[in-house]
């Protein structure tokens, strides 16, 4: 493997260059969720320029590459998302956001661009490849019920043996790989209860059942269920994240809207939580004389790799980068619909370092100051194209 480590790391580089012009493009020219048909048009017209591959597009904004090699084998997958984030931009970057309102805040710009450069570095390898790569250009990751789950059900994964993918992650640093086996991102649900009230003048608090006050209280009960009905080693986040109601200082608003969400990766409270939500829901509103509606919603599931896979894939990055340079991935609460393609196939997903306090490279995923250190890009290209070789080494073609 050294060989070809060198190999990819003299590929990787020389696609650098390419790499960072694309995720500029892509960064410069945002798209939403189910809406990324130029993205879509951008990297189905990239990959027709290489040659050699078989392109689709399963839907309007995504696309999928094949790359045959030579000899019979496996078919691996990797996944890229392509969709942007309902956020104004506030970074002052030649390259900022032209979409008023839309912007790269999650790295998906980096990841479109890291699996182009794969997809150029292993079609310069396929007189050597056993089996087939699948680039799965994907859109939609940002909103529920998310593009994977589309691309599943049409038939991307067909043949399938393993598939992997990788997010640019803020919270490691630049030059470091994350990789973890089991339980990584959580299932994202969410909620919304409406509390309807009777509503009044402010001056007369008495005649009215107020629905900010008992809303503020379903908010404060809420917090319970974490700290007294879970066991402090599990892992689970209830959140209210929005709180709507009233139009004016002197009038008490007939009801009051809150959305929320609820992260978990155990199946049992994931099934647990909505009951728990709407006993607090139901004994606050009826202690108080209110009513209330409440809509649950069950997003992701949980990512969680396979141990398998995530030893070949780990094997494969320590001899391609040293095994200095991988780490232990922390879990986090953020969700992923990558788990759409381990529920069909097995498969692993790993974060790359993409953090730098040295350049301010510090905002968080979804904030409107949020980038990446740009150095992380080739790293990410040889990363996925090294991970890719050990599984098409590894799998058994079915």
């Amino acid at each position: 493997m050294a060989i070809l480590a060198e190999e990819l790391s003299a590929l990787a580089a020389a696609a650098g260059g390419d790499v960072v012009t694309w995720r500029r493009y892509l960064h410069a020219h945002p798209e939403l969720s189910f809406q990324e048909e130029n993205t879509a048009q951008f990297v189905y017209d990239t990959l027709l320029s290489f040659g050699g591959f078989e392109l689709s597009r399963p839907t309007k904004t995504s696309v999928v590459a094949r790359l045959i090699g030579e000899a019979p084998g496996p078919v691996v997958a990797v996944r890229a998302d392509m969709d942007a984030l309902p956020i104004q931009e506030e970074n002052d970057l030649p390259f900022a956001s032209t979409n008023p309102g839309v912007m790269h805040a999650c790295g998906h710009d980096g990841h479109t661009a890291m699996l182009l450069g794969v997809a150029r570095v292993l079609s310069k390898l396929r007189p050597r490849l056993r089996g087939e790569v699948r680039f799965l250009f994907q859109h939609a990751e940002e909103l529920f019920p998310g593009g994977a789950q589309e691309l599943v059900n049409l038939g991307v994964l067909d043949g399938v043996q393993a598939v992997i993918g990788a997010h640019l992650w803020i919270p490691l640093e630049v030059g470091k790989i994350g990789v973890k086996a089991g339980e990584l991102m959580a299932s994202p649900d969410r909620f919304r209860i409406v509390i309807r009230g009777r509503g009044g003048h402010a001056a007369q608090p008495h005649l009215t059942v107020d629905s900010i006050a008992v809303g503020a209280q379903v908010v404060t009960n809420l917090q319970h269920i974490v700290s007294r009905y879970v066991d402090p080693l599990d892992r689970l986040v209830v959140s209210v994240t929005r709180f709507m109601a009233g139009t004016a200082d002197n009038i008490i608003p007939e009801s009051a809207e809150l959305w929320g969400t609820v992260r978990c990766f155990n199946p049992e409270l994931r099934r647990q939580a909505p009951q728990w939500i709407e006993r607090i829901l139901k004994g606050v509103t009826e202690a108080h004389g209110a009513e209330y509606d409440f809509e649950y919603t069950h997003g992701y599931r949980p990512v969680i790799n396979d141990a398998t896979v995530t030893a070949w894939l780990r094997e494969g990055l320590e001899e391609a980068f040293g095994p200095e340079v991988i780490v232990e991935a922390v879990p986090t609460m953020g969700g992923e619909d990558f788990s759409a393609y381990q529920s069909r196939v097995a498969g692993s997903f790993f974060f790359i370092g993409a953090g730098n306090p040295d350049k301010g490279i510090v905002y968080p995923h979804h904030h409107p100051r949020f980038t990446v250190d740009e150095d992380a890009l080739p790293i990410g290209v040889k990363a996925l194209a090294a991970g890719v070789m050990k599984l098409l080494a590894e799998v058994k073609a079915s």
